[in-house]
């Protein structure tokens, strides 16, 4: 989570990512995903994919660039729609 916001761009390969109770998305090289100011998610490569990405946190002295919460559990990483 990220007390400002996080710009996610992914520059190769396929992801997931998913917001707090939202659906499983499948992300490709050239998606950007903004991520709101304290919205918790998760971003990361899909199974058997290599996904590359660009993070950029924003942060300032009262508001580090992240805060980590509870590991992605696999019922939610499996969850992901098929990947083409």
């Amino acid at each position: 989570m990220h007390a400002l916001s996080q710009t996610v761009y992914v520059t190769e390969g396929v992801g997931l990512c998913q917001r707090r109770g939202g659906p499983v998305e499948v992300i490709r090289a050239g998606d950007r995903v903004l991520f709101e100011a304290n919205e918790e998610h998760w971003h990361g490569a899909a199974p058997n994919r290599l996904m590359v990405h660009l993070a950029i946190n924003e942060s300032d002295e009262q508001n580090p660039a992240v805060q980590w919460l509870e590991p992605v559990t696999n019922a939610d990483y499996s969850a992901a729609p098929p990947i083409d």
